[in-house]
């Protein structure tokens, strides 16, 4: 891909520390992941890769984000009006912050009990992981279920702000959400006149030095299943509509999608572009257009109300449907179309395997995709078989780390996209169960040690094979 320029983004935000761990987890024994602007997964198929992806898009739905202050969806704190003006008191100067122990005692508790009620999150997990209960997320031991826990934890600039605490077995579940007293929050412009308040409506996640076009963040999950889903989505939409018609089609079972998957198909279905796109992440898009699809994605609207995405080659001009376009072109224009209209600085992407169906040259390209995402201030999560992607990650952050040392050569190099080894973490998936970070290594760069007995059995092959032909010649 050409190095092209990176505008700066004038109101990113500093995402907060997410730490989340996991016991006894479908198919992870074991795993504490801390959550970095870039967090990448790797190992062999059915190690849990996308069910530790899963979990995160189900908690970072549940709670509306991982901000300074835990919001579940559906759930408000809202203030009597008795309390209004007490909290306007303590929260109508805009040049202090104020604490989250200064909300009275009974909203404190208030919230604390919707952030406890286990009914939304346990909808959400069955929702996103497409289950009839939750205990099937329980990893059998001994051909039986065990506890599983789930534990997620949120810290700024060395603070906890909040944690959150799941367990279960087959017969029970709990929760228990902790907030720190002192964790610091910031008052909002101006209030909405009305007799009940919300938590919303007058407390913002980041300092007046911050801006956003909004107060929350989104996520988007692009699934590894997404070229067949983007070829095939007007079809199984009209089909879903036809059966759930008054005198349609003989009503059948129809098979369920995971939320993931049903989240995706709805965003397509919605589609539309951005009226104030983000131009940074708007170039990131171009850029694989033109140096990877060699050519434009495009939206062409149809009588059905469901829109038809075509691509248009760069040396013919012609629209072409995506079902007779090469697999690497359906593989990559939801990333094109997502980052044209749904990621805004701040937002969590994640993506499985955005390797998928592109040429190794390709596979390196995406790697400044990501890169760049980073930059714009978007947390990002994939998961990935691609040694070549790896590679190239660790030659971005070799970048950062060269250019943060102000080395001449790298320094100059401004429209180049870089990493800094603190905002990329890599984890190794294993057959065991177990989830190990691999560091960065400024000489080996990320080597899973799987990748590494891959090759040497390849090599051992290969010199005992030639050494037969040499003999046989």
């Amino acid at each position: 891909m050409e190095e092209t320029k990176t505008p700066k983004t004038s109101e990113t935000p500093k995402h907060p520390n997410v730490e989340i761990a996991v016991k006894n987890f479908g198919p992870i024994a074991e795993a504490t992941i801390n959550l970095q602007p870039l967090t990448v997964f790797v190992g062999p198929s059915n190690t849990g890769k996308t069910y530790f992806s899963t979990l995160i898009y189900a908690l970072h739905g549940a709670f509306n984000g991982f901000s300074r202050l835990p919001r579940r969806r559906g759930y408000f704190s809202a203030f009597s009006y008795t309390d209004i003006p007490d909290i306007l008191k303590k929260l109508n100067t805009l040049d202090r912050s104020f604490q989250f122990s200064d909300i009275p005692q009974e909203t404190r508790t208030m919230l604390l009990s919707e952030m406890e009620n286990p009914e939304s999150l346990k909808a959400e997990l069955e929702r996103c992981f497409d289950l009839n209960s939750i205990t099937e997320l329980i990893r059998l031991k001994n051909d039986q279920r065990d506890e599983m826990t789930v534990s997620l934890k949120v810290s700024a600039e060395s603070q906890k702000l909040w944690n959150f605490n799941l367990k279960t077995s087959e017969s029970d579940l709990t929760t228990q959400v902790s907030i720190n007293k002192n964790l610091v929050l910031y008052p909002k412009e101006r209030f909405i006149s009305k007799e009940q308040f919300f938590l919303e409506d007058i407390i913002i996640e980041f300092p007046h030095g911050v801006r956003l076009n909004r107060y929350t963040e989104d996520k988007t999950y692009l699934p590894a299943a997404r070229s067949g889903i983007m070829q095939s989505h007007r079809v199984i939409a009209s089909s879903l509509v036809e059966r759930a018609t008054r005198g349609g089609l003989t009503p059948l079972e129809v098979p369920t999608f995971s939320g993931i998957v049903a989240d995706f198909m709805q965003q397509l279905i919605l589609y539309k572009e951005s009226e104030v796109p983000d131009e940074g992440i708007t170039q990131l898009a171009e850029a694989i257009e033109s140096d990877i699809l060699a050519g434009q994605i495009l939206i062409k609207p149809t009588l059905s109300g469901y829109p038809e995405f075509l691509y248009r080659p760069q040396d013919t001009g012609e629209e072409v449907r995506l079902t007779r376009a090469a697999s690497m072109v359906s593989e990559l224009a939801p990333v094109v179309l997502f980052l044209r209209s749904g990621i805004r600085p701040g937002d969590m992407l994640i993506i499985e395997e955005p390797e998928a169906h592109l040429h190794p040259g390709a596979q390196t390209d995406i790697a400044l995709t990501l890169a760049g995402l980073v930059r714009a201030g978007v947390r990002v999560v994939v998961t990935t078989h691609s040694d070549w992607l790896l590679k190239e990650i660790a030659n971005l952050i070799r970048i950062g780390d060269l250019k943060r040392k102000g080395v001449p050569q790298v320094k100059k190099m401004e429209s180049i996209h870089w990493l800094l080894p603190e905002e990329v973490g890599t984890w190794w998936f294993q057959k065991d169960g177990i989830v190990k970070h691999i560091p960065f290594d400024p000489t080996e760069g990320i080597e899973p040690k799987d990748y590494e007995d891959v090759a040497y059995k390849l090599y051992d092959r290969s010199v005992n094979l030639q050494d037969l032909l040499e003999k046989a010649g």
